[in-house]
């Protein structure tokens, strides 16, 4: 199977990672985190910080990295396919501090 030729990701191509592509992430991580950590942990035997409280928390970290790298693959077949993506208009990314942000649009 040939390899895929890798495609730039980032400033070096004019897209950025958008505010926009984390609300589907937070609207997932915030509760299901207040409730995990505030409500149904302290009232559970496992309360308290534990391998069964840090594994918790690392479902949720797994989770927001496989999220993330989902929105990556999703903007690169996007980048792959310009036709169809040629309605919209680009728009230049805003400088940011986190390098995250300018993993893609």
């Amino acid at each position: 199977m040939p390899k895929t030729p890798a495609i730039p990701v980032g400033a070096l191509d004019g897209r950025c990672m958008r505010f926009k592509h984390f609300y589907p992430l937070l609207a997932f991580l915030i509760p299901t985190t207040l409730i995990g950590y505030g409500v149904v942990i302290p009232r559970s035997p496992i309360a308290g910080v534990n391998e069964l409280t840090i594994g918790f928390g690392s479902a949720l970290v797994g989770a927001a990295i496989a999220y993330w790298q989902g929105i990556r693959v999703a903007l690169r077949k996007e980048a792959k396919q310009p036709e169809k993506a040629a309605g919209r208009p680009e728009r230049p990314c805003r400088s940011t501090s986190v390098s995250i942000y300018r993993a893609v649009r």
